[in-house]
């Protein structure tokens, strides 16, 4: 009879995740289809050891979307934003960003990159919501803020198109 080893599956992160927060989401990632509730506890945990780590900003939305918890998806994705800003250095709103697109290189590092593909991320949340508005508004500003959509929000565009027609 043939052994077959079975390899657990690991996420990657940025490298620049420190470790324990790593081990911390890996966890997270691995119990989330068969124990929600131990997922979620270890999510906030690694959110908790380093608040500034933007990964963690990204696996809990991303956890609670698709737990379809929409309202504290969005809840992530607004502290997301604000720490991305923070620590950009540059406006959390978008809208304010939007103004100036020239003014922020919102592809000079993974810190501003992580911004516009989180705030595609609002966009999606808000589609899903009903907020079909809110939604085209969001998307709206991406685009001017994300020329070469290197975040994927057409393919959100391209939703919300649908909805709206």
């Amino acid at each position: 009879m043939a052994t077959v080893n079975f390899l657990e599956e690991r996420v990657l992160f940025s490298p620049t995740v420190p470790d324990a927060v790593n081990q911390l989401l890996q966890a997270a990632v691995a119990a989330s289809h068969a124990d929600p509730v131990r997922a979620e506890t270890l999510f906030l945990q690694a959110q908790a050891l380093d608040k500034h780590c933007l990964q963690a900003y990204f696996a809990l939305y991303k956890f609670y979307f698709y737990q379809k918890r929409l309202a504290e998806a969005e809840s992530v994705v607004l502290a997301g934003l604000a720490e991305a800003a923070q620590q950009g250095g540059f406006p959390c709103d978008y809208r304010q960003l939007a103004e100036s697109p020239d003014t922020w290189d919102l592809y000079a590092s993974e810190t501003t990159l992580f911004y516009l593909y989180t705030l595609k991320a609002l966009a999606f949340i808000r589609l899903r919501q009903g907020y079909d508005l809110d939604a085209q508004r969001v998307l709206a500003n991406l685009k001017q803020l994300d020329p070469k959509d290197l975040s994927g929000a057409s393919v959100i565009m391209d939703l919300a198109a649908g909805v709206a027609a």
